[in-house]
């Protein structure tokens, strides 16, 4: 476990994340804090000398996985420091430390602090300027794992959804400056990387908390005029956050993406009213239809949460009917899951059968398959520009990418493709994906 460096005695380190893209970045910022402090990072079987765990809390699933892996990290090294970070640590200690003893505890707030409690070696920062590393918190200059990396622009939700328990454990909406955004994205092309997704938990809230009055708008524009970024992708944004200026921006774009994930979350009024969500399934249709008009090929994702409480079959059925109507690429389904520190959970108990759930997953899941596929095949014979990921862990003998309306796309060729943007033409559907060829 333990390595030679210049006569220092080097540790190793392990990073383990759950959840959002989010939570990915402040792992790779505090990763290459640790890296410029002199650790070396281990990702194999073999046991590390501290271990660093950022969990995610947003489901009971994603509280489970999290003590899972704390577990998992105690018994791999019983010896080991475990650094455990992220949201579940904001409202669960107790859950915590009763999943492995002597853990430490470092609340999101303090995130920007690692490595600390007594962790770093006698190292010096000119490590990590020679190997290029950030030493600045909430800064990172490149994405271990990914040819697209996640820069975050913004951190907190001011929402509060009834069912939701993020803004009790990532605080209210603030903002980075604009300044730190283009300077990470600039070491991040500078490093090779051709896309960059911005995220953030409430992301279309950008601007909140700056006195400069910059919204999201003036973030992609700024990010336009980077010389070598050829693609900004936006992952998750609310509906009310989508105004007619973005929509703007992104019909006239040469670089921002036809990519917009939109949460639905339900398709019924009711429903909707009880989730505390700001808008109504007239409010969200009239936005989606507001989109392709501008934005003919652009592509839909969203996320639905079904078996809220209360929910029947005539609500559902209105969900299933609005996911037709807007035609998504791409649905992500999750069970409701009551949080502690909820409205929903405290105020609405007529809880679903887990069975009556499931059973309406299913069939949510057959609506959202026919309309990504009605979706891809307007696409099929048409020459489009695919950014080449990788080798397909599926499929090993294809090349892996996305267009920018964010189609899975593969390519069967034997040159190297890796991180390469190329032309090609799409021919056929098969399971997620679409298969294509170079266009010559």
């Amino acid at each position: 476990m333990l390595r030679l460096l210049s006569g220092y005695i080097m540790k190793t380190v392990k990073f383990i994340t759950l959840g959002c893209k989010v939570n990915q970045f402040d792992t790779q910022s505090i990763r290459e804090r640790f890296l410029g402090a002199g650790y070396s990072e281990i990702d194999n079987g073999k046991p590390a000398d501290i271990y660093l765990i950022n969990t995610c809390t947003v489901t009971h699933r994603a509280d489970s996985d999290s003590l899972n892996l704390i577990r998992k990290a105690k018994r791999e090294n019983s010896r080991a420091k475990i650094i455990v970070t992220g949201c579940l640590t904001e409202l669960d200690e107790d859950l915590i430390r009763q999943a492995a003893a002597k853990v430490i505890i470092v609340k999101n707030k303090d995130k920007e602090k690692l490595p600390s409690q007594g962790l770093t070696p006698k190292y010096n920062s000119r490590r990590a300027v020679l190997r290029g590393l950030s030493l600045r918190a909430n800064s990172i200059s490149y994405f271990k794992g990914h040819t697209r990396a996640f820069l975050k622009i913004q951190d907190g939700c001011d929402n509060f959804c009834s069912y939701c328990k993020v803004p009790l454990v990532r605080g209210r909406s603030r903002s980075r400056g604009l300044d730190k955004i283009v300077s990470d994205a600039r070491q991040l092309v500078k490093n090779g990387f051709k896309e960059i997704v911005l995220c953030g938990i409430c992301l279309g809230s950008y601007g909140k908390g700056l006195s400069s009055g910059k919204n999201l708008v003036d973030v992609i524009e700024a990010l336009e005029k980077i010389d070598g970024l050829l693609r900004i992708r936006l992952s998750s944004i609310e509906a009310g956050d989508v105004s007619d200026k973005l929509i703007a921006k992104m019909a006239g774009s040469e670089k921002l993406c036809p990519h917009l994930h939109i949460p639905i979350q339900s398709g019924d009024d009711d429903i909707l009213k009880k989730m505390n969500r700001r808008y109504s399934r007239k409010d969200y249709l009239a936005l989606i239809k507001r989109i392709k008009k501008n934005i003919p090929e652009v592509a839909i994702t969203t996320d639905v949460l079904v078996g809220f409480p209360g929910e029947s079959e005539c609500n559902f059925q209105n969900t299933l009917k609005l996911i037709k109507e807007i035609l998504p690429l791409k649905v992500h389904i999750f069970p409701y899951s009551p949080r502690k520190g909820t409205l929903a959970s405290a105020k609405f108990n007529q809880r679903i059968d887990p069975g009556i759930i499931k059973e309406r997953i299913a069939r949510l899941k057959d609506v959202a398959g026919s309309c990504s596929l009605e979706y891809k095949k307007q696409f099929l014979n048409r020459n489009m520009q695919v950014l080449v990921e990788g080798r397909s862990k599926e499929n090993p003998a294809f090349w892996q990418g996305h267009t920018g309306n964010f189609l899975e796309v593969l390519i069967r060729l034997d040159l190297n493709l890796s991180n390469k943007i190329v032309t090609t033409k799409l021919r056929k559907l098969k399971d997620d994906f679409v298969l294509a060829e170079i266009f010559h």
